[in-house]
């Protein structure tokens, strides 16, 4: 029976980051050159236009193929688990640091004042990755002499499992209006951390609301590129499994949402407060 539920702002987000645990963090790969090509989607590079603020184009887009996870293949449970689970570890790390600055990360000014790292880079001190964290110039944007030469030390949760990126990332939030990402208008402080909604704001209810998602596009992971949103241009999303897409919710719980998910569902998971009824399940 299908379970409609009204979204309302939840208490259990506020608790998430004591009830979590912190998986443990994953061996590396041996690096490769991060600016050489960006892993290809599953269905190809999203056709979302530019806006201010935020990147939402990786300008990075000859690739070789990364592999599709198929439904067929004997491994894709576990597969699946590790995914939901590296899902699990970030939306953990994105939780650690609201319960310090009362609101989710958006990332990083650069010296110009707009977003220079992206939240993945915010929320490296919450998930054991305090010492990569400490290497970063914070007021630097991401493609600085020195920032640019940590790209290739991705910790694995951002990556699909198994998989080797090259330092790229299908692990995204989303951005514009009514999303938890709003674009960034106003300059910030040189290495200042800047952050997105609060708790308080996703009025909509954390359950059913969608912080990241696999995109159907991958950007580096420490470039502040997010998915472009609007009501009736929804970007595309499943860049990893071909049955479908891991999801991390704004209350910390994961879903794998069917591919075949409707633009206008996925819509009403995205914003934080469009006050409609939503469900998920069916």
């Amino acid at each position: 029976m299908p379970l409609h539920l009204t979204r309302s702002v939840t208490t259990a987000a506020l608790a998430l980051s004591v009830g979590l645990v912190a998986l443990p963090a994953c061996k590396k790969n041996k690096p490769t050159t991060p600016d050489s090509s960006a892993p290809a989607p599953n269905s190809g590079p999203s056709t979302v236009p530019p806006t201010t603020g935020w990147n939402t184009g990786d300008s990075y887009s000859q690739a070789p193929q990364t592999p599709v996870f198929r439904t067929q293949n004997p491994l894709t449970k576990t597969i699946q688990s590790t995914a939901k689970q590296n899902m699990e570890q970030i939306l953990l790390g994105m939780h650690n640091f609201m319960g310090t600055y009362n609101a989710f990360p958006a990332g990083y000014a650069d010296k110009t004042g707009k977003p220079g790292l992206s939240w993945r880079v915010a929320i490296l001190p919450f998930i054991e990755q305090e010492a990569l964290f400490r290497q970063f110039k914070l007021d630097e944007p991401w493609d600085s002499e020195n920032n640019k030469k940590l790209i290739d030390k991705m910790p694995k949760m951002f990556a699909p499992p198994n998989t080797s990126t090259n330092g790229y990332t299908f692990a995204r939030g989303f951005t514009g209006p009514g999303t938890w990402l709003p674009p960034q208008q106003h300059a910030g402080q040189p290495g200042q951390a800047l952050l997105g909604a609060r708790i308080t704001d996703i009025r909509d209810g954390t359950i059913n609301t969608i912080l990241v998602a696999d995109a159907g596009h991958a950007v580096i992971w420490t470039k502040p590129d997010e998915m472009l949103f609007a009501p009736n241009n929804v970007p595309k999303l499943g860049g990893v499994f071909e049955s479908g897409i891991t999801v991390g919710m704004a209350d910390g719980s994961t879903r794998f949402l069917p591919s075949n998910i409707s633009p206008q569902k996925l819509a009403l998971a995205i914003q934080i407060n469009d006050g409609q009824i939503l469900d998920l399940d069916n």
